[in-house]
């Protein structure tokens, strides 16, 4: 066998939306933060990112993360997320995802009925309890940094579609937050197409229009991911929602360059996101569970349980409940004759490339 890099990872899906969680055959690399560790790889190891999340390995709604030792001794493992376009401080889902194969596959000893952990996010630490029994999680609930809202209510103007008012808020990243009412959508699997194309643009115009960047951590800025809101249409959900996920981007600065995705699940730190600008609004209360469906119809329970300050910005605590299954184990190689190391992007379902 000629190949070589082998790479070995747990396949996984959080309420639909893919986690590929690497668990063997990358090294530590150095970084005094998980942050610090994020930035080397994306500056030093992209190929990492590449290799697993185009084809042939990946495909444009793929997610995955490494498990690296933690910087912060209060952590019992650290994790970087790696998406299409970017390294993310922080995911919901991957969190689900990393929490879950660590547990069932034995990295971490899992206690029913349920097990208490801290994570290291590049956006801090994540203390977690996941509900556990026969030796499956059930269910994950995660505390994430706080979330705050920067913008509420505010006009930006969109090429082709006019002005459009939106929120934008943290909730891991930064997100804008739409009404999907005013642009005749429901969030339905069907309108595909029109969400994406619709978020992107929106995405490009609040990037150009309304600047931010975190105030505890300036080079963590810029939306970089958008969410379309509506009303549920069923009894076990509060919201709906699709988050558009950009899967190609030539140049930030060209959106025409621009193609996204639709987050398969309810999206985690959208959710908080979400409920950062509700409770700025007065329309969520502390300790009230706010349960937020996804484009599958799955759901994911989000809850505030405080507020606090991030630097100048009101901000709430929130909570997310959620639960990832595991759908396959793999070993990942790497052929010295192969003329795709990096994997590669075809503009029928990648878009531009």
């Amino acid at each position: 066998m000629r190949l070589t890099q082998l790479i070995q990872a747990i396949d996984l899906h959080a309420a639909g939306e893919h986690g590929r969680v690497i668990v063997g055959g990358v090294l530590d690399v150095p970084g005094k933060t998980m942050f610090a560790k994020m930035q080397y790889f994306q500056n030093q190891r992209d190929d990492l990112r590449l290799r697993m999340l185009r084809e042939p390995r990946g495909y444009p709604a793929a997610n995955c993360n490494l498990i690296l030792p933690p910087t912060d001794p209060r952590a019992d493992a650290g994790f970087i997320i790696m998406e299409q376009t970017e390294y993310v401080p922080m995911s919901g889902t991957n969190t689900i995802c990393t929490t879950t194969a660590l547990l069932e596959t034995g990295m971490l000893p899992m206690r029913e009925p349920y097990t208490d952990i801290v994570l290291e996010s590049p956006a801090g630490l994540v203390p977690v309890r996941a509900h556990c029994a026969n030796g499956k999680v059930t269910g994950v609930t995660f505390t994430n940094v706080p979330a705050f809202a920067v913008h509420l209510d505010t006009p930006v103007e969109v090429p082709h579609l006019g002005t459009v008012n939106v929120d934008v808020a943290w909730g891991g990243m930064f997100y804008f937050v739409a009404e999907a009412a005013q642009f005749g959508l429901k969030i339905s699997p069907d309108e595909g197409k029109d969400i994406v194309r619709i978020g992107e643009m929106i995405k490009a115009a609040v990037r150009e229009q309304l600047p931010v960047a975190h105030p505890e951590n300036p080079d963590i800025r810029d939306v970089t991911i958008g969410i379309l809101s509506a009303p549920s249409s069923s009894n076990n959900a509060d919201s709906k929602n699709a988050a558009i996920v950009s899967t190609n981007i030539l140049d930030w600065n060209k959106p025409a360059t621009w193609t996204g995705a639709i987050d398969r699940s309810p999206c985690g730190t959208g959710t908080c996101a979400k409920m950062a600008t509700l409770h700025a609004k007065g329309k969520l209360a502390l300790h009230q569970d706010f349960r937020h469906e996804g484009i599958l119809g799955t759901v994911f329970t989000g809850r505030l349980i405080e507020e606090t300050r991030v630097g100048n910005y009101r901000a709430v605590v929130p909570t997310i409940t959620g639960t990832a299954w595991i759908t396959g184990i793999a070993t990942y190689g790497l052929d010295p004759d192969d003329p795709f190391p990096n994997g590669f992007t075809v503009g029928d379902i990648w878009g531009a490339t």
